[in-house]
């Protein structure tokens, strides 16, 4: 238990010391005089109980002074806690409409609900990538600038999965996160209330370690050794990644430069990437799907201690003992003091 200001405590103590020995005094000086008058004060036991009030009187005086030195506990409490880093695919295929109004569209409704539905002990950022990752915001606990970064966000370009999981590590751990040129994966440390949700339709181009180039519309079947690698790192770090497949399987046509691409939901990449680092898929068809992720999504829970104020117990104990005294010295000697 911790005080917020011990000065007061000791105050309090002082003034029932006080007291206490002010009736140790009284009560002596009482006895003495009944004996030097002859009269028989019926014994200690009578004594103490005519003295009964005063004691419990004496005692609410010092809790009071103990309730208003601000008493606090230590308490553990947990929290949804940590780092959420939204990484949204903003590439050409996100701007097909078989999800309605179009991917990217439901994408962000779906990472807006998400920030709306988490706490202030979130921080949260965003990574948008095309042919690389793109760091819009890093985390922060501000949800209202992290919800305008998604605002923001505009389709176009090509997409590397694997540089967009490097880009959100990089904002993690607020350092560069790379794959080295040999395929070594980078020591980024541990961080276990770190998560990245990654909303995607799953098309990634060949080599997503930041060298690779492409339109982001292939229909390939499953994650390349850079997703691999930059999952792998991710893995070792204990950051799980969460994976939103936003489109669909049957897929339809994009215009992407002028030509007519065809492209579809890659949901054996997501599944790859989520099932590698620990995380979930959540498969997701059209935009009321979508709605539902921000509830199913389950953040880890840190343990923090945090004062718990006990002055209101405190002082509910000073006056039932303030009360008793009260009762007893009427009852005993028919006065009030």
């Amino acid at each position: 238990m911790s005080l917020a200001d011990p000065a007061l405590l000791a105050v309090g103590l002082l003034v029932a010391a006080g007291l206490a020995w002010a009736a140790v005094v009284v009560a002596r000086r009482r006895a003495a005089a009944l004996a030097s008058a002859g009269v028989v004060a019926g014994g200690p036991g009578r004594g103490r109980a005519r003295l009964g009030g005063v004691w419990f009187t004496i005692a609410g005086v010092a809790v009071l002074a103990l309730a208003v030195a601000g008493p606090a506990a230590s308490v553990p409490v947990s929290h949804a806690s940590g780092t959420v880093i939204l990484a949204m695919d903003v590439s050409g295929s996100m701007a097909a409409t078989d999800v309605a109004p179009s991917r990217l569209a439901a994408a962000k409704q779906a990472a807006l609900s998400f920030i709306d539905a988490q706490p202030n002990t979130v921080d949260i950022g965003v990574v948008a990538f095309q042919q690389g990752g793109l760091e819009a915001a890093l985390p922060t606990a501000d949800h209202v600038t992290v919800s305008a970064a998604v605002r923001r966000l505009t389709a176009g370009g090509g997409t590397s999965i694997g540089d967009a999981v490097l880009a959100s590590l990089s904002a993690i751990t607020r350092k560069t996160v790379t794959i080295g040129r040999d395929g070594s994966a980078p020591n980024i440390g541990y961080w276990p209330s770190a998560t990245i949700v990654l909303f995607s339709d799953g098309q990634d181009q060949a080599g997503g370690t930041g060298t690779g180039t492409g339109t982001g519309t292939g229909t390939g079947t499953g994650p390349d050794s850079g997703t691999d690698a930059a999952a792998s790192v991710a893995e070792k770090a204990g950051v799980h990644i969460d994976t939103v497949g936003v489109g669909t399987t049957t897929g339809t046509t994009v215009d992407v430069d002028g030509y007519h691409l065809f492209t579809a939901l890659d949901e054996a990449t997501l599944k790859s990437i989520s099932q590698a680092t620990g995380g979930m898929y959540h498969p997701a068809s059209d935009a009321s799907e979508l709605d539902g992720i921000a509830s199913s999504i389950n953040l880890r829970l840190t343990v923090t201690n945090e004062p718990l104020p006990l002055a209101g117990a405190f002082i509910a104990l000073a006056l039932v003992l303030l009360a008793a005294g009260a009762v007893l010295t009427v009852t005993r000697s028919g006065r009030v003091v």
